[in-house]
């Protein structure tokens, strides 16, 4: 029997603009995709839907994987490619497998020796470097920083430590509710000759991206409330 393969497939990281950065490529994979793995069947389902396949999405299978989705839970799902079924994999935002959980699936279908195809997409993590002119030979993504706001200063001047000794772009983000207060938190905690890009809305009719020194930053002049937001530091 011949075995099925996963597909990672992107999603948007911006409402509505799948025709701008879906490619064909990807369109083919979700249509050759017997069984879809989510983190969520109704935004999941409007997104196959926008594409305008041609499919009736009442007729195709979605499944959840989030981050409570177990390895011995994957390991049942990868059975499913070795016994022939395309399984798609669809992120909530951007590239599944890159701070994200299907990457558990993915590491059980690579034990099992599945094929795994990672499909071109719209990635806010790289496409942040790319516009920030920061190291892209040497950077390290941390997700989310503390809540907790001396914590979360802890953290930045840690990372702005770290990316001095290693030369390192430190990325990282947050809940776009808390983007001010963690622009607000960077201005105050990092050097004034550190380096700090403000990606916001990457791909969308907001999208904005700054590189400036700390001391030239003035969280006023951007607007980043309930904006979803990568933030890039950089100290050399």
């Amino acid at each position: 029997m011949k075995q099925g393969v996963v597909y990672l497939i992107p999603n948007v990281i911006s409402a509505d603009t799948q025709d701008k950065v879906i490619p064909q490529q990807v369109k083919n994979a979700i249509l050759d995709t017997d069984i879809f793995f989510v983190e969520d069947l109704r935004t999941a389902r409007r997104y196959v839907s926008s594409l305008k396949l041609g499919l009736t999405i009442e007729d195709l299978e979605f499944q959840i994987l989030d981050k409570k989705t177990s390895f011995e839970q994957c390991f049942e799902i990868a059975q499913m490619a070795l016994e022939g079924k395309n399984l798609g994999v669809i992120s909530e935002s951007g590239c599944p497998g890159v701070a994200d959980p299907g990457a558990r699936l993915v590491h059980m279908a690579q034990q099992l020796g599945i094929t795994c195809k990672p499909l071109v997409g719209p990635s806010s993590i790289l496409m942040a470097l790319m516009a920030s002119g920061f190291n892209g030979q040497s950077f390290a993504f941390h997700g989310y920083l503390p809540i907790d706001r001396k914590e979360r200063q802890q953290k930045i001047r840690e990372l702005e430590k770290e990316s001095r000794e290693k030369d390192q772009t430190q990325i990282f983000m947050d809940t776009p509710y808390r983007n001010e207060a963690l622009l607000f938190d960077l201005i105050k905690t990092a050097r004034g000759d550190s380096f700090l890009c403000v990606a916001r809305d990457i791909t969308g009719e907001k999208e904005l991206i700054k590189t400036k020194s700390i001391s030239k930053w003035n969280a006023k002049e951007i607007d980043l409330k309930k904006i979803p937001t990568i933030f890039l530091l950089y100290a050399n």
